[in-house]
């Protein structure tokens, strides 16, 4: 798995390759969760297929809204994992960061897009205060995968736990732990993911209160 990621998102390779391996990655992470989510979701696969001009607009929003927002979480993330690889950056600060950015970005992101749909596309009614009053709520029900903005989060975190087992082996190999069992690695890093979406819903409640 390291020796993937080493020849997949390294220092060494050039920014349209490392952008297109991020794009792929992000739509293996994307797709899978996409499809469970309609297939969990009754009654939505008929509505897309059944209702005149419903697939349209929920196309663009995975267009406009999805896929960017995945692809700039993990490019985010892989940039950091490429430099902690290069000597740059710590392990464990890269996993910081990492803890810290994944939300970060991801709600800058949703809320950029929230105003620009409102503006360009006349979502809630036109007005960027209305689409920033739903930016609370919206996050807070992704974190239980009650909304298309929770696809887009669990897709980043299908990626993020290989990344985050990855750091994890370099930190304990950095210690002297160079063959430790998978559990090691496993359970750290569903840690983080846990905490990750308990955040989520956190910051979902806060906006929500302020906004």
């Amino acid at each position: 798995m390291l020796a993937w990621f080493d020849c997949s998102f390294g220092t060494h390779l050039p920014a349209g390759r490392f952008l297109r391996n991020t794009l792929l990655l992000s739509l293996a992470g994307l797709l899978p969760v996409l499809g469970l989510y309609i297939a969990r979701t009754p009654g939505f696969a008929g509505h897309l297929v059944g209702t005149e001009g419903a697939l349209r607009p929920f196309l663009r929003q995975i267009l406009t809204n999805g896929l960017p927002a995945v692809l700039v979480v993990n490019w985010a993330a892989l940039i950091l994992f490429a430099r902690t690889r290069a000597g740059i950056i710590r392990p464990g600060v890269a996993l910081a960061l990492d803890f810290a950015a994944r939300i970060g970005v991801f709600a800058v992101l949703n809320g950029t897009v929230f105003v620009a749909s409102a503006l360009v596309f006349d979502y809630f009614g036109g007005d960027p205060a209305q689409a920033l009053g739903a930016l609370g709520p919206t996050l807070a029900r992704a974190a239980i995968f009650g909304n298309l903005a929770g696809v887009y989060f669990y897709a980043t975190l299908v990626g993020s736990l290989p990344l985050h087992m990855t750091l994890i082996a370099t930190l304990l190999a950095e210690r002297g732990y160079r063959e430790v069992p998978l559990v090691w690695l496993v359970l750290p890093a569903a840690g983080i993911v846990t905490v990750q979406l308990m955040l989520l819903t956190g910051l979902g409640w806060v906006l929500s209160s302020l906004i």
